[in-house]
């Protein structure tokens, strides 16, 4: 999985968390994570789903999250916006100090995990 620190002067500077960012009125989640994905990595998302939507709540407001795994990309993932990337085992997300809002999604990608291992023995 591949994490980005959060830049020096944003909220919650120094902590990890999955790349991604704000949806823009009118724009639908698909467009957003492939427009992030561009402004943040440089890369371009060819396929994609969704994994995860939940909201998280913040003492001065609520964000909606949406989790997607990126299954084909062209690009070599940079870090545009952040000062550093990572690419993380699932089994170590917990340890990589992400941040509360991003926690909800280890168990989804552990389960997605596992459901795709059982599909590669199956096939």
């Amino acid at each position: 999985m591949l994490i980005a620190q959060r830049p020096a002067g944003k909220h919650m500077a120094g902590g990890w968390e999955f790349p991604g960012g704000k949806r823009e009125p009118g724009e639908e989640p698909r467009e957003t994570l492939i427009r992030e994905l561009h402004e943040e990595l440089g890369i371009e998302v060819h396929d994609a789903a969704p994994l995860i939507a939940y909201e998280h709540e913040y003492p001065h407001r609520r964000v909606l999250l949406d989790l997607w795994v990126v299954t084909r990309y062209s690009g070599e993932p940079q870090p545009l916006d952040a000062p550093a990337l990572q690419w993380t085992a699932i089994e170590d997300l917990e340890r990589a100090g992400l941040l509360p809002a991003d926690l909800p999604m280890i168990p989804a990608l552990r389960d997605y995990n596992s459901r795709s291992k059982k599909r590669s023995t199956i096939s």
